[in-house]
């Protein structure tokens, strides 16, 4: 691995410790100013709006963008951000307003952030395939450690020494992975000759990924997935309560299990991909996940229960390695925001449909229903989507884009780039991404 992947390895497990950290400090701060559930509601929410009200169109903006500016940058801003609320809860004028403006801008920041590092990852490591996985595997699994794991209970002790603390702790993260970003080496890109409008590109990335049937297979998996995830989750409390007969304690293992289970998946995915070939892994993943939930809804004790959350993290953290190093191998470098930032927002606007299907199903039938719901929609996209994610697909696609890795041609207009039209056909007469 080359030298500044550990830079870049190290600012991205601090930052997620402060996004753990926030993630249980900002609900509950607004617990400690209101008790209406629509206005903790919008806190949690605000920081999903950016990814879809402006997903395409900052993906379309990181493209134009020095990747490794706008990440340190943004962090850099997101730092200071912090000190705003932080200085409200510190003189007692801290409201829920502040705090779901605050969430907005930090989920506005995590989405340019977050593109650019996948834009800029594949430049730091040659779009090397295997080196893509390794490093994929490592951030994705000290991401579940720190924000999973370590983020949430610190932000929690932290909040009990001052309701500025946890905000300090993380402003503070931000500010050290600012600084290691900005000693990253730079990366080449693309520069257009000739500039087209913001949403001209914009439309061109997202048309990029449904055109291509590999890549749209790889934004359905996580888009139909988060229907299923959040079907399960908007009810998981209720089930476990109700069902298992386990308290807030047992609750609290039971995510810890899931958690355990996708470090997992996330270490073996690389091994996965080398023996079964990265499309019938991303298939096999993608079934486990349905067959775990499965196995959740018919689960006759928390034990069982706990065995089938932490198969199906497995699942979602091999699944969570080998999707996005494949889309990193095989994209245009000039794309490779956009495209990113579509099959994001695809996932986060599934979302909210998950959640209210979890509700719906849970408030008509039973609550086990959204279980047998979820397991039946993961079973059905994997065979949907098998085809289009076919080890033959797959090796299609990296021959085609292994010959001339990335030419910088201009995205004048009328080019395939700026069309949203695929590359000429591979080796095998496929058109590929």
């Amino acid at each position: 691995m080359p030298t500044g992947f550990g830079r870049l390895w190290t600012a991205q497990t601090v930052s997620s410790l402060g996004d753990g950290v926030s993630h249980a400090a900002l609900p509950l701060l607004a617990l400690t100013l209101t008790r209406d559930p629509m206005a903790l509601a919008a806190v949690t929410a605000a920081g999903t709006l950016p990814w879809l009200l402006f997903g395409v169109l900052g993906g379309a903006l990181v493209d134009r963008w020095d990747r490794r500016r706008t990440m340190w940058v943004t962090d850099a801003a997101r730092a200071l951000l912090l000190a705003l609320p932080a200085a409200a809860a510190a003189f007692d004028v801290l409201s829920v307003p502040l705090l779901a403006a605050v969430a907005f801008l930090l989920g506005l920041g995590a989405l340019f952030f977050d593109t650019a590092a996948t834009a800029y990852l594949p430049d730091l490591l040659g779009r090397d395939p295997a080196l893509l996985e390794r490093a994929n595997s490592r951030l994705r699994g000290t991401q579940t450690a720190a924000s999973g794991f370590a983020g949430p209970p610190a932000g929690s002790a932290l909040l009990a020494l001052g309701r500025a603390v946890p905000l300090l702790a993380d402003a503070l993260s931000f500010a050290l992975s600012a600084l290691l970003v900005r000693s990253l080496p730079a990366a080449s890109r693309p520069v257009p000759q000739a500039r087209e409008s913001l949403l001209r590109q914009a439309r061109a990335g997202a048309s990029y990924v449904f055109r291509d049937q590999l890549l749209l297979g790889l934004a359905l998996r996580p888009a139909v997935g988060n229907i299923a995830f959040l079907a399960v989750e908007t009810v998981l409390a209720l089930f476990a309560h109700d069902r298992l007969g386990i308290g807030t304690f047992g609750f609290g293992l039971l995510l810890t299990a899931e958690a355990t289970g996708g470090l997992l998946g996330a270490g073996i995915a690389s091994f996965l991909g080398r023996r079964l070939g990265t499309g019938t892994a991303l298939t096999c993943t993608a079934a486990v996940e349905g067959l775990a939930i499965l196995g959740l809804a018919v689960a006759p004790n928390p034990y069982a229960a706990g065995l089938a959350l932490a198969v199906c993290g497995a699942g979602m953290g091999a699944t969570m390695v080998l999707g996005p190093s494949l889309r990193q191998t095989i994209v245009p470098a000039h794309l490779m925001g956009r495209v990113a930032s579509t099959s994001r927002m695809l996932a986060m606007c599934a979302a909210p449909f998950g959640a209210f299907l979890g509700g719906w199903l849970a408030t008509t039938y039973d609550v086990r229903t959204p279980l047998y719901a979820a397991a039946g929609l993961l079973l059905t996209m994997t065979a949907v989507t098998a085809t289009m994610t076919s080890n033959r697909q797959v090796e299609a696609a990296l021959r085609a884009a292994a010959p001339a890795d990335e030419p910088d041609h201009p995205e004048t207009e009328g080019t395939a780039a700026d069309t949203g039209a695929r590359p000429a056909p591979g080796p095998t007469g496929q058109r590929v991404a």
